[in-house]
């Protein structure tokens, strides 16, 4: 069974940077597209950015635009998310995940594994 792993989340001040991390473990991992979504305290799961798989396209939330950086190891199955400029509204527990079907990117729901989060906290 493919489990997907976060890692990098922590603690900085507004300006800061962090980069998060993200790789399967187990099973057989073949993906299309990965995203990198949060969820604040409170509030309701939001889309941050995605990466397709093959050609590399990306897509970012307008409010995140500028600042995150999505990449991907393929020959590591590997996904980052590199968070310049960091602002206490990005204050979030961020997980990633992974589309089997190329599908609606900005779509939780279409998405087939995911990670069990890492939090990342700005303070000001």
């Amino acid at each position: 069974q493919v489990q997907l792993v976060e890692s990098g989340g922590g603690r900085v001040q507004a300006g800061g940077s962090l980069r998060l991390s993200c790789a399967p473990s187990g099973g057989t991992f073949t993906t299309r597209a990965m995203a990198w979504f949060r969820q604040a305290l409170g509030e309701e799961l939001e889309f941050v950015a995605a990466i397709t798989w093959s050609l590399g396209g990306q897509l970012y939330a307008d409010s995140v635009k500028g600042r995150f950086t999505i990449s991907r190891d393929r020959s590591k199955n590997t996904v980052f998310l590199q968070m310049n400029g960091l602002r206490p509204e990005d204050t979030a527990e961020y997980y990633c995940a992974s589309q089997t079907t190329l599908s609606t990117i900005r779509a939780p729901e279409k998405y087939d594994y995911w990670g069990q989060g890492t939090q990342v906290t700005v303070s000001s």
